[in-house]
Order: C-alpha cells, then sequence, then structure tokens
C-alpha cells in the first residue's frame, strides 16, 4: 500500500482516515517518549480489527508535516512496534515495517517507519479493549457489534473459517503445483481463479480482490505459517515418561522437530518422526516376531484428523505430537465440532472444516510417508478413522487408545506404546 514515496506523502497530505494513523515520535533521553505503547496498540489493533491499513510514525498528525525519526533512533523505533504487537495485542499482529525516507518543509529528507497493517482473520483486544477504525479516530466496540464481528471472523461459523479468505496473501503465493493437483483435467480450460474458488482454495474478500483462502494457505503454500503462524506440528521425543529432566541425568529430550509445510507434508514428517523415535523390540513365538511400539496405521489415522479436524481460528496454538518411553501424546487444539462428544467420537462425523476434508479425502498418500496401506487418499470420509486407531493400537499394546478433552478446548489422544512384553502374540 502506497509503495513509493510520491505516493506516501499525497496520502499523508490528505490526512488520516480510516485507512491513515499519523504519529509523531518524541524522545526522553534516547527513550521513546511518545507514542505510548498502549496508545500505539490500541491504533494498530483498531486497524486490524477493520479492513487494515497504514500507520505512518514520524509524521505530526495535526499539521501533517514530515517530522521524520533521527536515524539513531530508527532501530529502536521499529523494536517498540515489534514487542508492542507481540506483547501488548491479544492475538499478535504481524504487520509489514518498512523504513522510508520522505521530505520535509524545509525539503530535507528524513526517515519515517511505514507499518502495514492487514485486514486480520481474528478479533484483537489492545490494552484500551476491542477497537474498531471509524474514519480518522479509533472507537471502542459496542458489545453487540463486537459478537457480530466474533461470528464473522471465526467464532460462530457462518462462513467456515477454512472458507474465509486470507488478508495478507495474494493468488501468486499459492504453488501451481500443490493447487492443481485437486483440479479436475476439465478445469484446464477455466480461469485459475475460477478454478481456485471452485475448489475452496480461494475467494473474494471484502473489497472484491481474490485471495488464498485459509484451506488455499494450508494446502497448497510450501510454508502455511507465513500467514498463519500456528500452522505446524510440534514434535518431541522423550527419554523418560515425563518431559521434566532429571537432575544429573543424561539428555530428556532424543528428538525435536517443528514439522512445516502443506498439511499431506505435515503428516508424512510427523510420521517419519514417529518411525524413527519409537523401539522396535524382537520375540521369539514360532520365529522371530518384530514388536514395534506403534501400529503406523493408527497414528496416521491420528495425524490426518488432528490436522483436517483442529481449530485454525484459535491463534498460537499448534498441534503437539509428545512421545515418551510408554506412551505417545497428540494434541489437537479446539472443542469437538457440533454437538460431539468423546464417547461418541466413533459413532458419528462432524466436520469442522469442510474444505479441507474434502481436499484431503482426495490428496493421494505419498510413498514419502512409507505407510503400508490399501488407501489411495490421505482421508476416508466414511468416518473410520477413530475406529481405526482404537482397534489397531489395542491389537498391537494389549490396551485402548484414550481420547480426553483438556479444559473444553483441546483434544487430548494418548496412544500406550506396545512391548515384547505385553504385546498379544500373532496367532492367539
Amino acid at each position: 500500500m502506497f509503495d513509493s514515496a510520491q505516493e506516501l506523502l499525497a496520502k499523508i497530505r490528505l490526512g488520516e482516515d480510516s485507512s491513515l494513523e499519523l504519529k509523531e515520535v518524541r524522545f526522553a533521553g534516547g527513550r521513546v517518549a511518545a507514542p505510548s505503547r498502549n496508545d500505539l496498540a490500541d491504533e494498530l489493533a483498531a486497524l486490524a480489527n477493520s479492513r487494515g491499513g497504514l500507520c505512518v510514525l514520524g509524521v505530526d498528525d495535526k499539521t501533517r508535516e514530515v517530522v521524520g525519526i533521527p536515524v539513531e533512533h530508527l532501530e529502536a523505533v521499529e523494536s517498540l512496534v515489534r514487542e508492542v504487537c507481540n506483547d501488548s495485542i491479544r492475538p499478535a499482529i504481524a504487520p509489514h515495517i518498512e523504513k522510508f525516507q520522505l521530505p520535509m518543509a524545509s525539503g530535507e529528507t528524513v526517515p519515517v517507519l511505514k507499518v502495514d497493517v492487514p485486514r486480520s482473520l481474528f478479533v484483537h483486544l489492545s490494552p484500551g479493549g476491542y477497537f474498531l477504525r471509524i474514519g480518522s479516530s479509533k472507537r471502542l466496540m459496542q458489545p453487540d457489534y463486537l459478537a457480530r464481528l466474533f461470528q464473522q471472523r471465526s467464532q460462530a461459523r457462518i462462513v467456515r473459517f477454512d472458507e474465509q479468505s486470507v488478508p495478507n496473501a495474494v493468488l501468486g503465493d499459492l504453488s501451481v503445483a500443490l493447487w492443481q493437483r485437486f483440479a479436475p483435467r476439465q478445469a484446464a480450460v477455466e480461469a485459475p481463479e475460477v478454478v481456485l474458488h471452485k475448489l475452496g482454495l480461494a475467494c473474494k474478500d471484502e473489497d472484491g480482490t481474490w485471495r488464498p483462502s485459509v484451506s488455499g494457505v494450508l494446502l497448497a503454500t510450501e510454508d502455511p505459517r507465513q500467514f498463519l503462524p500456528n500452522a505446524f506440528i510440534q514434535a518431541v521425543a522423550y527419554r523418560g515418561e515425563t518431559s521434566t529432566p532429571s537432575p544429573g541425568g543424561s539428555a530428556y529430550q532424543l528428538d525435536a522437530e517443528d514439522i512445516t509445510g502443506p498439511l499431506d507434508r505435515q503428516v508424512e514428517g510427523a510420521l517419519r518422526f514417529v518411525r524413527r523415535n519409537m523401539r522396535v523390540e524382537a520375540r521369539k513365538y514360532i520365529g522371530r516376531q518384530d514388536v514395534p511400539q506403534y501400529d503406523l496405521a493408527a497414528v496416521f489415522e491420528a495425524l490426518v484428523n488432528a490436522v483436517a479436524h483442529r481449530d485454525y481460528s484459535i491463534y498460537g496454538s499448534k498441534i503437539r505430537l509428545r512421545m515418551y518411553s510408554d506412551r505417545l501424546e497428540l494434541y489437537s487444539p479446539g472443542a469437538l465440532a457440533n454437538t460431539m462428544t468423546v464417547e461418541s467420537l466413533i459413532l458419528r462425523q462432524s466436520a469442522r472444516n469442510e474444505v479441507l476434508t474434502s481436499l484431503l479425502a482426495r490428496c493421494p498418500v505419498s510413498e514419502r510417508a512409507g505407510l503400508e496401506t490399501d488407501r489411495s487418499a490421505m482421508m476416508d470420509k466414511r468416518g473410520e478413522g477413530v475406529r481405526i486407531v482404537l482397534d489397531r493400537t489395542e491389537a498391537l499394546a494389549g490396551k485402548p487408545a484414550e481420547y480426553r478433552m483438556i479444559d473444553g478446548e483441546e483434544l487430548l489422544l494418548v496412544i500406550p506404546a506396545a512391548s515384547a512384553m505385553t504385546a498379544p502374540e500373532r496367532g492367539k
């Protein structure tokens, strides 16, 4: 937005409006005295809660005159902006911060800081409350408007979250190779945005601009974290039965990895993580029998369900995979969809993310997963995944896997590890 100095200066001369906030920066003893952290946080959050916009630091908002920021203080001001965005706004925002040179009234060119805040997928709380940008000022949202905004952006799913447009993404961010794997052959004669829209990978935003949807970012970008920072699997393997290191003991973590990429690759990467960190024991029973700690087909189903059904609107929460010496734990953010309960998981189907589940049902299982299965696609829409997890785990480990809800906001799956001593003998 306003990428040249001339465009930006022309915008500044018109004064503040719904998409432009101007701030003079003052210092006291080398410290930023104004704007205050809370004031800056409120202004930036208001822009994110509205349609986005610019905050230009180094311009007097009353006179619209460029006053600049001393070069020696430029880094300190930029650090202040980053800290405010990360620490004073919940959930955090990630604006594009750019240093610019603009002319003062005297003709001298001075530095300013341009903070480009995109419209957000989330509703942001700042120190003063929930703000909205109206004209040249911010306004506290009234309860009815705030409830409606929560509805629109995440909570009530009037438009499902996975179908919403991602404000700071463009269609060029989607990998052609990744999205074309879902496109039917006859779609080659249609415009790319039409095909992407039919697939649910793109939609128009409030301004009529084509943008990737949340599903498009999750399945057709090389690293979804650019736009959805929580869209990855955090995997850790521990030496013992807890994540607490023993005093003076050996390293308690055996392996750790943040698994990224399109969702299908995340599943494959997490499966490889489990394979390389699980033990395989041997025992004699009419010949040698190898007993792995986990049935990889069960782990695969659990991982697919986690990436397909988690709540991506919960900012800052990621899927967590934890391996211990006696069990595997998989945490998936979000309450169960609709009226489902832990007890009814094996009996019912309910998809939070309709587009994601439909596309994962068409996404082939890659040989990279190393999974011995007759499944041709990542997801089986018959709803048998939970039953496979429970049945295959009990068949291998001799005891069942267990699903639990944590504080009503996170689904935990615990898969017990099998051993040569406890696993049922084959043929019996």
